[in-house]
């Protein structure tokens, strides 16, 4: 079997995020595991990481590639990314899932297209809302 290098790379800035939200590692990580059932991934494992006074990571390792959440709740940031490789799996709807979750003020995002030749940037859309289970 031949496999596509072709992939899509979302990286999104979220600000005025809640504190609580952005703080727990453990509700982070669900919420994550959540976008990669959400965008049909596969997850392989799960690494999350809870830092003293406040603030997370999660690492979502997917057969697809990986999803990461890096928090710093004093100041409402979150900095999202998703990485997929194919065409099978959308990395946007991971994402949607994860700002339609975590209810920021802002976002700011970039899609690389990658795995194709040069690397292109596109601004993808950000729903103003997505549902959330």
């Amino acid at each position: 079997m031949e496999y596509s290098t072709f992939g899509r790379h979302v990286a999104v800035d979220t600000w005025g995020a809640d504190f609580d939200k952005l703080n727990n590692a453990e509700w982070l990580q669900a919420q994550m595991v959540e976008a990669a059932e959400v965008c049909g991934a596969t997850v392989l494992s799960v690494q999350s990481k809870q830092f003293e006074p406040q603030g997370a990571t999660v690492l979502v390792l997917l057969s697809e590639s990986h999803i990461s959440i890096h928090t710093y709740p004093e100041k409402g940031f979150a900095a999202l990314d998703c990485y997929t490789c194919g065409e099978t799996v959308d990395p946007q709807a991971a994402i949607d899932y994860l700002v339609s979750v975590l209810k920021p003020e802002r976002t700011y995002a970039k899609k690389l297209i990658r795995g194709v030749g040069e690397m292109t940037v596109e601004t993808p859309a950000m729903p103003q809302a997505v549902l959330a289970k």
